[in-house]
């Protein structure tokens, strides 16, 4: 599901094969990672195929509840221009919980005369590949992702009960098997829907808390593909739990009590020949790798306005919750943020922990890749690795993340090595579009505001 322009060939074989197809839901990912577009009848995908579906260009810059971001500039500024919605070689596939007669399509952004809008997430990370491409490289990733089903009301949410017991999960159960027994029918469903749409979705264990699951995606040579199923499969995900009447959630901290989701990024590079240029016996890998790591070190605090998108996103970053509060490495260590795990000289990679589960994967891969290339640009030395407790090591340094949301936005948006490799104009538009978020998100007065002020102020 890579790349650009898909021919309308590919729209005629598609219905040629799959005959009960009646209705097509196009989308493209906005900058928060939600899916919007349109649903169409089998009648109309040709001219999709041919020519687009016309969207309004202030789709680009919606906040995440998908409301116009009026200081964005897209909106009376432009006379809200449209833009165009083009389909994804690739792109389309079936949508199995959708029903048998349902197909989806999946688009990138485009100007009327056929450009990239520079606001597209897959736009955006394109433009990273780009300089990955022009030093002969190429990464290899994959997207591991956290999430949990629950059961939800609008102001009460809980953790889906078994359908054979009827209870809710408890405790701990990391990589219990009866915790994956309790979501084996929305398991089942999945697996089958990755399957219709040709996902690489490996299997699943429960994590550390009471409920969470984890699946990982087969690492990708290509990583625009590999961050287009990420998002297929979080649409799917989410489509399969509604059948079942609960939700998957990828919110990054949906209790207060156990632990956040995380989307945790495997990076190999591999260079004109298919050589992993990190492959080395020595488990801290090559010295490319370590000046990859390097970068995305020194990245990391201006990226996490990407990588911690929302309000919720920095309730996550807890010690000792296996989310990590440093810009640190080691390896074979689950307490740091950049680790190489154990394996192979041929398989070796570092793992991105930052990111929590709700992040956009396209604009999540272009910020952690932005930082591996800028690292290996510019020679950057990671320092020693952290051995033992990552937690202990950056609570003696002194050296955080950041942990508030104004915070971090402000940074990304003066950062220049961002600016470099996302360009200014996403930048700008992604920095106004969060704060007009910040603002609309603490103007709200909630029920907690009346637990602590209604009678004590």
């Amino acid at each position: 599901m890579s790349g650009f322009a898909a021919e309308p060939a590919e729209a005629e074989a598609f219905l040629a094969a799959h005959p009960g197809i009646a209705y097509v839901e196009t989308f493209f990912t906005s900058l928060n990672g939600v899916p919007r577009g349109k649903r169409l009848r089998r009648v109309e995908l040709a001219k999709v195929y041919e020519g687009g579906a016309f969207v309004p260009g202030s789709i680009a810059a919606v906040d995440i509840l998908g409301a116009d971001c009026e200081e964005s500039g897209l909106v009376w500024e432009t006379g809200d221009a449209d833009c165009i919605m083009s389909p994804v070689p690739g792109g389309i596939v079936p949508a199995p919980w959708l029903g048998a007669d349902v197909a989806q399509v999946m688009c990138s952004l485009e100007e009327l005369d056929g450009t990239r809008n520079p606001f597209d997430p897959r736009t955006v990370l394109a433009r990273v590949l780009d300089r990955f491409a022009a030093d002969g490289l190429a990464p290899m990733v994959a997207c591991e992702l956290e999430f949990y089903l629950v059961e939800s009301r609008r102001g009460h949410v809980r953790l889906r009960r078994s359908p054979i017991t009827g209870r809710a999960p408890y405790g701990g159960e990391a990589h219990g098997l009866s915790e994956t027994e309790d979501a084996a029918d929305f398991l089942r469903a999945l697996w089958a829907s990755a399957d219709a749409q040709g996902l690489p979705l490996e299997g699943v264990s429960s994590e550390a808390s009471p409920g969470q699951l984890e699946l990982t995606l087969h690492h990708r040579a290509d990583a625009l593909r590999a961050a287009d199923e990420a998002v297929a499969f979080k649409r799917a995900a989410k489509g399969v739990a509604r059948t079942l009447r609960c939700e998957a959630t990828f919110m990054a901290k949906p209790f207060a009590d156990i632990a956040g989701s995380g989307m945790h990024i495997h990076m190999s590079m591999l260079d004109a020949a298919g050589t992993n240029i990190f492959a080395s016996d020595d488990a801290e890998g090559t010295p490319l790798l370590r000046h990859a790591i390097g970068g995305m070190a020194a990245t990391m605090a201006d990226a996490m306005a990407v990588l911690a998108p929302n309000a919720n996103s920095y309730r996550r970053y807890v010690a000792r919750s296996y989310a990590p509060v440093a810009p640190i490495w080691g390896v074979n260590n689950r307490t740091v943020a950049l680790r190489i795990p154990a394996g192979s000289a041929a398989s070796r990679r570092v793992e991105h922990r930052v990111a929590g589960a709700d992040a956009n994967p396209y604009l999540a891969l272009a910020v952690v890749l932005a930082g591996a290339h800028h690292g290996l640009t510019n020679a950057i030395d990671p320092g020693p690795p952290v051995t033992g407790d990552g937690y202990a090591a950056a609570a003696a340094s002194g050296s955080r993340l950041p942990t508030d949301w104004v915070a971090a936005v402000d940074r990304f948006a003066a950062s220049a090595v961002m600016r470099d490799y996302l360009g200014d104009r996403f930048v700008d538009l992604f920095a106004t579009v969060k704060r007009t978020e910040q603002a609309r998100f603490n103007a709200v007065v909630t029920s907690l505001d009346h637990d602590w002020y209604l009678q004590n102020a």
